[in-house]
């Protein structure tokens, strides 16, 4: 965390149990990089959401850059951070974790919100949009884009009428330089030249050379995209890309719809709606980035600052209700979000006559054979033993988005995952992440989270092949 040496100094190093009592049996939730529970402030019974993080680069970078962000009154506020070592019941020994204390939210996400609402207006819509526009204005003018802007990243402080919404989950936050390459994003809400950086992307894993000089890059902008499928959704009560056809990758035909900006504002549900509210669809959801409203242009946009009543029920409201239309939704976004970050790993394997490891060379001196009793793997068993670990893994993940056809998926993922576990036990990552999944050694007792555990693996696979690259 050099890049902001103060927010070291702000980490706790005492017992975050000398201020907070912690509910560890209630989860509020799970951040794609941690578990939310509830914890109390002992000097005033003040209740907090406390995000648990792996103590690592990738967690203090997430706390930093919410931290940078987060004295605006649409983002979530961290009161404090403690960098404590953790042992939870499953474990054999502590592990250094970052316990983020932030400000809790009762009034639930966007998608639940407005279905509470029986009179959801475009007007209120407006109100929201507008809270979150400024929300990313402020992560905007700070270089940061945030990258996972969807419904469920955005919550009320409460249930009160006029309860401010609020911008959480920095998880994927960058900052933007110009060189997001990285395909990190959630389906309906992801920007054309996000799919085209991934199309690059496999292209070179594949050994195409790109035509153009540069590389393709993404940045702030694909916030405004989300903001302009979010809008779309809050207004009708569906995203603008969808497909007919529902698959565990994006189907052609989203694809091309995606790619070309194709959507369409349907009779039935937009007829009522106003020309305002389409235009800044419109305008938010242009395929180049350049001709795309900016957060500025959409903070002075007239839909924001209407003064008109706008007080004409939205069937948003009504088809948000229905809980399976919601879920059906998120699935298919969480299936595509892992997809897309599975994409992500590009992990290569060094040449073992280039790994610089003392202990294989100190073995290959003494020239160490097997006896009876005693078998010492040679550097080749070794390696060959690490090429299998993550190849396990990897089979987990593969099993988790693109299941074979005619399996039995529950069966198979078990027969998957133990086969990993055999060779994997030595990870602590592996461990801590099964642990609220009801891994049993051999099988799941309960239905899987495939998103989440495709994402608890791909990190065991980060953490492996780094500690690799290390020797």
């Amino acid at each position: 965390m050099s890049e902001d040496p103060s927010v070291d100094r702000f980490i706790k190093e005492t017992s975050i149990l000398e201020e907070y009592n912690i509910n560890w049996t209630q989860k509020l939730g799970a951040g794609i990089s941690g578990p939310v529970r509830v914890c109390v402030k002992k000097s005033t019974q003040e209740r907090f959401a406390l995000k648990i993080l792996i103590d690592r680069p990738k967690a203090r970078n997430e706390v930093r850059l919410h931290m940078m962000c987060a004295s605006h009154p649409n983002i979530v506020k961290i009161m404090e951070v403690y960098a404590n070592s953790v042992q939870f019941p499953h474990e054999s020994s502590p592990r250094a974790r970052l316990l983020n204390v932030m400000e809790m939210m009762e009034g639930g996400e966007l998608f639940h919100r407005i279905s509470q609402h029986k009179h959801f207006t475009e007007k209120m819509a407006s109100q929201v949009t507008k809270q979150i526009s400024l929300a990313l204005q402020h992560c905007h003018s700070l270089n940061i884009a945030h990258r996972d802007l969807k419904p469920e990243n955005l919550l009320f402080k409460d249930n009160s009428l006029d309860a401010p919404v609020k911008l959480c989950d920095f998880g994927f936050a960058k900052i933007d330089q110009g060189d997001l390459m990285t395909p990190q994003f959630t389906p309906y809400y992801v920007a054309p030249q996000v799919l085209e950086a991934q199309r690059r992307h496999q292209k070179e894993k594949s050994g195409i050379i790109p035509t153009s000089p540069t590389p393709y890059t993404y940045n702030k902008s694909c916030d405004l995209w989300s903001l302009g499928v979010i809008v779309y959704v809050m207004l009708c009560g569906y995203p603008p890309f969808y497909s007919k056809h529902h698959s565990r990758t994006i189907p052609k035909d989203m694809r091309k719809k995606i790619m070309t900006g194709t959507f369409e504002f349907p009779e039935e549900e937009w007829s009522q709606i106003s020309e305002m509210a389409k235009d800044i669809v419109r305008k938010l959801l242009k395929v180049k980035p350049e001709e795309r409203l900016n957060i500025e242009e959409v903070l002075a946009h007239p839909w924001l600052n209407c003064t008109e009543a706008l007080d004409n029920v939205l069937p948003s409201a009504q088809m948000m209700m229905d809980k399976a239309v919601v879920a059906g939704i998120q699935q298919a976004h969480a299936e595509q979000l892992a997809t897309m970050r599975i994409q992500d790993l590009n992990l290569s394997l060094k040449p073992l006559n280039s790994v610089n490891n003392p202990i294989l060379r100190k073995r290959k001196l003494l020239g160490t054979k097997p006896s009876d009793e005693l078998f010492i793997n040679d550097p080749e068993d070794e390696a060959e033993d690490t090429n299998v670990a993550l190849e396990k893994l990897r089979d987990v993940i593969a099993q988790c988005i693109l299941p074979q056809a005619g399996d039995n998926e529950d069966e198979k993922l078990n027969e998957v995952m133990h086969e990993a576990w055999r060779f994997n036990r030595d990870c602590k990552l592996l461990r801590d992440g099964l642990q609220g999944l009801s891994w049993d050694g051999r099988s799941f007792s309960d239905k899987v989270d495939r998103l989440k555990l495709a994402e608890i693996i791909k990190q065991a696979i980060e953490e492996k092949t780094l500690l690799q690259d290390a020797q």
